[in-house]
């Protein structure tokens, strides 16, 4: 069933409170894609990074190999994944743009930028502007190079941040391409009144600056299209069966509703048995009402519900397994 929910979506959103075992939906989900021959990215936004010890091995900040499968109908399938490192990313930034400024600032002024680069190191906004330029890059790359990108999200209140920031920084960058127009037909008067003439490097920097805008305006246009986009894009929240993520996964979709990401699915995470003893029967009872109170609530939205596993959910072998409990 869960698995039906997310037919024919490129790109998808694994989020909710942390602890409720975002990262193992999100590769399992993988895994079963895979499993069915797809090549699926796996891309962690999440600062604490479990994706490579729920895999038990190294990933990094570029896709790598985390599995891949030969036979029968999974022929061709992989899954391959990646951990945003926003510092990383912050610290490629700037470097690029020390570089522009190089070219285009005169030497005096120099030291006066590298002191505001060395604010906007530490300044509010500047990781999660950060992440949402890799965001954008995987979206870019897994629509190009993949039948199917998971985001492996950051607990709640960070992704709900991220979402938001495409349509706020893509309005801010055409604020700025507007200034920049008018101070381009400004200096343009200028240069004709003087009667200037040759190549101007004041001109050459302007260009340069809004090529650099325009890019930037279109890489978060684009990612905010394909985020809003119900026929390419689903967020899926997982909870587990407690009042406080039940409380916060409803929360989480008024929120998503109100930004226009697109609620696909929802999954209600290990639950108790009711044949293993009267404590777990208890717990299970309990549980029963919170999931009732999420159906009650968002009926229109396909739940889906996962057995609480014995022991710990590690590795290939493990996750393939329980890939198998989703379709």
């Amino acid at each position: 069933m869960l698995l039906n929910s997310i037919d024919g979506l490129r790109v998808v959103f694994v989020g909710g409170k942390g602890g409720v075992g975002k990262t193992t939906v999100a590769s399992s989900l993988a895994v079963a894609h895979a499993l069915k021959g797809q090549r699926v990215l796996v891309v962690s936004t999440d600062p604490a990074h479990n994706l490579g010890h729920l895999w038990d091995r190294e990933v990094g900040d570029a896709p790598e190999k985390l599995t891949a499968f030969t036979d029968g109908d999974a022929s061709g399938g992989l899954v391959d994944g990646m951990e945003i490192d926003p510092k990383a990313t912050l610290e490629r930034h700037l470097a690029s743009v020390e570089r522009m400024m190089r070219r285009m600032l005169p030497e005096r002024m120099r030291p006066h930028a590298q002191r505001h680069l060395a604010l906007a190191r530490e300044a509010p906004g500047s990781f999660e502007s950060a992440v949402l330029e890799r965001v954008a890059d995987a979206v870019a790359l897994g629509t190009e190079e993949y039948d199917l990108v998971v985001f492996d999200t950051a607990p709640t209140g960070h992704t709900l941040r991220l979402l938001t920031l495409p349509a706020q920084l893509t309005t801010w960058t055409e604020s700025l391409l507007k200034n920049r127009d008018r101070s381009e037909r400004y200096s343009a008067a200028m240069r004709s009144i003087a009667g200037a003439s040759g190549a101007d490097p004041a001109a050459e920097a302007d260009a340069e600056l809004r090529r650099t805008l325009i890019r930037r305006r279109d890489r978060f246009e684009n990612l905010r299209e394909v985020v809003t986009d119900r026929s390419r894009t689903g967020f899926l929240v997982v909870f587990t069966p407690e009042r406080m993520p039940v409380a916060e996964t409803l929360e989480l979709a008024e929120s998503l509703k109100a930004i226009n990401v697109p609620l696909a699915a929802l999954v209600a995470n290990r639950r108790s048995p009711s044949d293993a003893g009267q404590l777990l029967k208890d717990r299970r009872d309990a549980e029963d009402s919170q999931v009732e109170r999420v159906r009650l609530m968002l009926p229109d939205i396909p739940l889906s519900e996962l057995p609480l596993m014995p022991g710990e959910l590690v590795g290939r072998q493990a996750l393939t397994d329980f890939a198998r409990l989703l379709s």
